[in-house]
């Protein structure tokens, strides 16, 4: 059986609370026997991928050019060639997305998601409404512990 893949998007330069919170994440994860998926380079990604690392687990970074850009912490390190397009292999290969902190590039992320139908946690991080003030389906945790029961409570797409 296949591997669960779960989306670890945010900052490229992550402050030490946020790092904190991609590690632990990333950790928890691959305690729990999935595979992170991000952007491969430093910051939220970086963390993500070290956290994993640290429990045993993968991660696999879709780069947005070279493979010299990669963090020193992933097990696969995928050059695309699209930059920020990049952005949105991410999104169609994960069943859902967890946001840690982040800026627009995070937040498109989340949008392209919630367009693909794919569940989004975040922490941390954007939360969305639509044209009525409504809430999207964005869903907030409090603690990495928090975010990752709430990926593996949603159905592996």
């Amino acid at each position: 059986m296949a591997t669960r893949l779960v989306g670890v998007i945010g900052t490229s330069k992550a402050t030490p609370p946020i790092a904190e919170l991609a590690y632990e994440t990333g950790r928890l994860l691959a305690l729990n026997g999935c595979t992170v998926v991000c952007g491969g380079m430093g910051g939220v990604m970086e963390e993500a991928a070290r956290g994993a690392a640290s429990a045993g687990g993968a991660s696999i970074g879709l780069l947005p050019r070279a493979r010299s850009e990669a963090n020193p912490y992933l097990t696969y390190a995928l050059p695309t060639g699209l930059g920020e397009a990049r952005n949105f292999v991410i999104t169609h290969a994960v069943g859902v997305l967890i946001a840690i902190g982040g800026g627009l590039g995070t937040l498109s992320e989340i949008a392209m998601a919630l367009r693909l139908g794919k569940p989004v946690i975040t922490l941390r991080s954007w939360t969305a409404h639509d044209e009525e003030g409504r809430p999207m389906p964005v869903r907030c945790a409090e603690t990495p512990e928090e975010a990752v029961r709430m990926a593996l409570e949603e159905p592996d797409r």
